[in-house]
């Protein structure tokens, strides 16, 4: 692997290159980028993929919606369809893409919409009555068409983007420096109880700029695992000789914390659209073994196996320490504040 990162080093830096021209004529307004009358706050990464973005989405939608009507705007990865669509009750993940399904299922008090042109999507949202107070945007921090007010940028503890590269030698979609346009930089993943030195540490290699808060999360699993049948406790399904799938970027944390002696483990890319081939095959594992998914497979799964045999994790984002009272006060004196994003 070694090796074949210092094959690639130069198209890397071709594309940091070409990657690095793009933002500094963002940045001297070259290139425009598009500013809103209400709080916009962009949610991503610097890497490809796997940091934790929609329980972090998640995590927003909770703390903003207790008082604001907030909006969740995405490009819709992975589905069938073109365009700006607003969610009703006629969409599906092949519709509107997976995660954005997923929160559309869960919170039922906000709007989700995708469009890849993100420009038109905020537009279309700020159309409808009534008007959004705040817009999510997930997935868009190389999305510079938009200037969103506020920037959270995610980095995995197992693979921050300061020991990265850029693509295709690495991960990184841009250089570190984009790491600037950051109001937060959260890393995601953490262990539970992760010493002060090492986050020290850590802060020390991502060197924050001045202002910049750099905190610390890991990822929260449900006590139980649910179906559109009923409910088992993990420490009985722990026990339960079951069939774990995952379609997600970065499985391992998830099969760790379900896996024992006598399951079987099936993997799929991220965002996998399940072929009928694959479905017909897990229909004839469930029969023998119940199947538990995550819940962004769950929603591309559901409706195509039996309900009684298919189970889903949920999983929150959990700051470490006093990291939530920051973030969270960061969040809403940034949305309380804000009259346009400037």
């Amino acid at each position: 692997m070694k090796y074949l990162r210092l094959l690639l080093l130069p198209f890397s830096l071709l594309y940091g290159c070409i990657t690095g021209v793009r933002n500094v004529f963002y940045n001297t307004g070259i290139f425009k980028s598009h500013s809103f009358t209400v709080p916009v706050i962009a949610v991503g990464n610097l890497s490809t993929g796997g940091t934790g973005k929609t329980p972090q989405t998640e995590y927003l939608i909770r703390l903003l919606s207790q008082q604001y009507n907030v909006a969740v705007l995405s490009r819709g990865y992975g589905r069938k369809t073109k365009g700006y669509i607003l969610a009703d009750d006629t969409a599906t993940a092949q519709t509107i893409g997976d995660e954005p399904y997923q929160f559309f299922s869960k919170f039922k008090n906000i709007r989700v919409a995708v469009d890849a042109n993100r420009v038109e999507g905020i537009n279309n949202l700020l159309g409808l009555e009534p008007k959004p107070d705040v817009i999510l945007l997930d997935d868009a921090y190389q999305h510079r068409k938009v200037k969103a007010g506020f920037y959270v940028l995610l980095t995995a503890y197992s693979d921050i983007y300061a020991d990265d590269f850029i693509l295709p030698a690495g991960n990184l979609r841009e250089s570190r420096a984009g790491a600037k346009r950051a109001g937060v930089i959260v890393v995601t993943k953490c262990p539970p109880l992760l010493p002060e030195a090492e986050q020290q540490r850590i802060i020390k290699k991502l060197k924050p700029s001045a202002g910049q808060q750099v905190l610390f999360t890991s990822i929260a699993y449900d006590d139980s695992v649910y179906s559109d049948a009923g409910i088992l406790a993990v420490a009985e399904i722990k026990n339960t000789p079951k069939i774990l799938v995952a379609g997600i970027a970065k499985p391992q944390p998830f099969y760790a914390h379900l896996q024992t002696g006598g399951d079987n483990i099936r993997t799929y890319p991220d965002h996998h659209d399940f072929t009928d081939a694959e479905i017909n095959e897990l229909k004839q594992l469930s029969e023998i073994k119940p199947i538990v998914t995550t819940e962004k497979d769950y929603v591309r799964l559901k409706g195509k196996l039996p309900a009684d045999r298919l189970y889903y994790l949920p999983i929150k984002s959990r700051f470490l320490d006093n990291g939530s009272n920051v973030f969270n006060q960061t969040i809403l004196h940034y949305v309380e504040q804000s009259t346009g994003n400037r």
